[in-house]
């Protein structure tokens, strides 16, 4: 499939009669795995990303890396890839044109940017140069605009709706299709923030967070689980890595561990 089809195909299952759910991949592996567990498109997580490449998440993983692991993720799947780019590597908007651009050309169809500590009318320079990059690759991709005002705690409790809902029009207006509202987690928060945008509205797994069978009701069409699952299996690790440098024992590396063939089958092309 082309990636102007894996692009339509990508936002058309944002409008299905549930959300669509996204559990990141962090590396070609888990994308693979994860595609072949049934999921319809992949996204990755820039955390799991980085600590993958040896790098600490924030935009501390060089770009050339990046692509390179994202290359890699589409080489092995056949569905659409999202890709995290962070803040776009850049301070400067008019790089984040070039930037996209690259990311489009190692097979990505939608795009997460966010704002972070920054302005609001940064993130919608980028979106707006992201949208450019894509037009100039024949591309349409899908730019999902992560805000931070939650997770960052930007602005007192009860002014986070207001604050979302004001930098979701400015992004709205900068050419962004989805409105990612990381640590969002409140149903009368997520309700009110979906019924005011016409941005279609992404939250991901969190604490107290609703099932994602009862988000649909309340205007979420995508959740996401960012990097929880690497983090989990990181503890998972730990706890192999440190028993065996106590006890030298073989038999917990073997319990519930997938065999070596079947692990091995998902990369026979």
């Amino acid at each position: 499939m082309n990636p102007q089809s894996n692009a339509v195909v990508f936002a058309d299952l944002h409008k299905g009669p549930s959300p669509l759910r996204l559990p990141n991949a962090w590396d070609a592996g888990s994308a693979r795995l994860i595609e072949n567990l049934g999921a319809s498109a992949i996204a990755t997580t820039s955390a799991g990303v980085a600590w993958s490449m040896g790098y600490r998440d924030r935009d501390a993983m060089p770009l050339g890396q990046h692509l390179a692991s994202v290359a890699a993720i589409a080489r092995v799947i056949n569905v659409p890839l999202s890709v995290d780019i962070e803040s776009g590597y850049t301070g400067e908007t008019e790089d984040v044109r070039n930037t996209v651009g690259r990311f489009i050309d190692a097979g990505a169809v939608g795009i997460n940017i966010q704002d972070g500590h920054s302005t609001p009318d940064v993130l919608a320079g980028k979106i707006e140069r992201a949208r450019e990059a894509g037009e100039r690759c024949g591309v349409r991709i899908y730019i999902n605009a992560r805000t931070d005002v939650y997770a960052l705690g930007l602005v007192p409790t009860g002014d986070r709706v207001t604050e979302v809902l004001a930098r979701a029009k400015r992004y709205a207006d900068a050419g962004a299709d989805g409105l990612f509202v990381l640590g969002v987690a409140a149903r009368a928060d997520i309700k009110q923030i979906a019924a005011g945008t016409d941005l279609l509205l992404n939250v991901i797994a969190w604490p107290e967070l609703p099932p994602a069978t009862e988000l649909a009701a309340l205007g979420v069409r995508r959740v996401s689980v960012g990097s929880w699952i690497p983090q989990s299996l990181w503890a998972h690790t730990s706890t192999l890595v440190t028993d065996f440098l106590t006890d030298g024992r073989s038999e917990p590396l073997f319990e519930g561990a997938a065999p070596y063939s079947q692990v091995d089958a998902l990369f026979s092309n």
